[in-house]
């Protein structure tokens, strides 16, 4: 099978927003009138951000889904996405999997696939998203103010259980074991979420590489410290050592929720917002102002008497060893 026939067989749809999709040298997009376009890319690259002997539906679903939350957390509604694969093998079987999986994501939100690329190498997965956002709007990780909430949405550390129990780390009792790998292998993107966000919000981001070390991105683009408070944090899954449990809450990745930053004002509207979209939303901190001899981009941990806690490992970060 070529190339082009791999591309038509099985990732050339039905592009109902779109102006040109698949197939020229490029797709033709019209943002509707008054929007303007946020743009993101992930890669998924098997060893690193999953298994080598992941369901490749799964993975289908996945590698657009983690786009689709990076949208989520700037406000906006996903329209279009590109997907480049590099195959080590051209299998039908897995391809057509993961051809359900991405389209199924697709269908769910309202996604065009209007492009990408293939190519033969090691597996290599890497989708661009474009959505839109009235102009002006857009939730940015530079907006937060001094004195606001500090939120968290779902249950963060449940994909970080799903992976240590897959890798043998650990043994979940169930229905936790279903409902963390669950969460690991197919996540959320909390797209309604970000869409209500929009007049609520000062900033947001997606929590993939460990609440702590994703709050401090918004601490440090918005030049302010955070404060995250053990007792307000989500209810920890029974039968899992609290230990391990308060480990994957906070330095855990893979859960794709949404962390934001909100004046205390809108606390009743959060709280009908929740309830709308069935969905907990924890006020677990707050952002402060930075203080003489603090830093910009600092995440305190702290104790139910506002003691700071010592926590040494914030989240994942690429090129810096474990």
């Amino acid at each position: 099978m070529s190339e082009f026939d791999l591309i038509a067989r099985h990732f050339c749809r039905a592009t109902p927003q779109t102006i040109l999709g698949p197939g020229d040298d490029g797709a033709l997009l019209r943002p509707a009138p008054g929007m303007e376009l946020a743009v993101t890319s992930d890669m998924l690259v098997a060893g690193v951000h999953f298994l080598p002997d992941a369901d490749p539906r799964d993975l289908g679903w996945k590698t657009l889904a983690v786009n689709l939350s990076d949208l989520a957390a700037m406000g906006a509604n996903p329209r279009w996405a590109l997907l480049a694969l590099s195959l080590p093998t051209a299998d039908e079987n897995w391809l057509t999997r993961f051809a359900e999986g991405l389209f199924a994501c697709a269908r769910t939100f309202g996604v065009d696939l209007v492009g990408g690329d293939t190519t033969s190498g090691s597996l290599n997965l890497c989708v661009t998203a474009l959505g839109e956002i009235p102009v002006g709007q857009a939730l940015r990780r530079d907006g937060a103010q001094a004195g606001d909430d500090l939120w968290i949405s779902g249950q963060p550390g449940l994909a970080a259980l799903g992976l240590l129990h897959l890798q043998g780390k650990t043994e979940l009792p169930e229905p936790w074991q279903t409902l963390c790998v669950k969460r690991l292998s197919a996540p959320q993107p909390r797209i309604k979420l970000g869409l209500a966000l929009r007049p609520l919000a000062h900033a947001a981001i997606d929590i993939s590489d460990g609440l702590l070390a994703d709050l401090g991105h918004i601490a440090r683009r918005s030049n302010l410290k955070a404060q995250v408070r053990l007792n307000c944090l989500p209810r920890l899954p029974e039968g899992v050592s609290r230990s391990l449990a308060l480990e994957a809450i906070l330095s855990g990745g893979d859960d794709y929720e949404l962390g934001f930053a909100a004046p205390p004002a809108h606390r009743p509207t959060l709280a009908r917002v929740a309830t709308e979209l069935n969905l907990p939303l924890w006020r677990i901190g707050s952002f402060e102002a930075v203080g003489a001899g603090e830093t910009a981009g600092e995440v305190r941990l702290l104790d139910p008497d506002g003691q700071p806690v010592a926590w040494e490992r914030r989240g994942y970060e690429h090129f810096v060893a474990a």
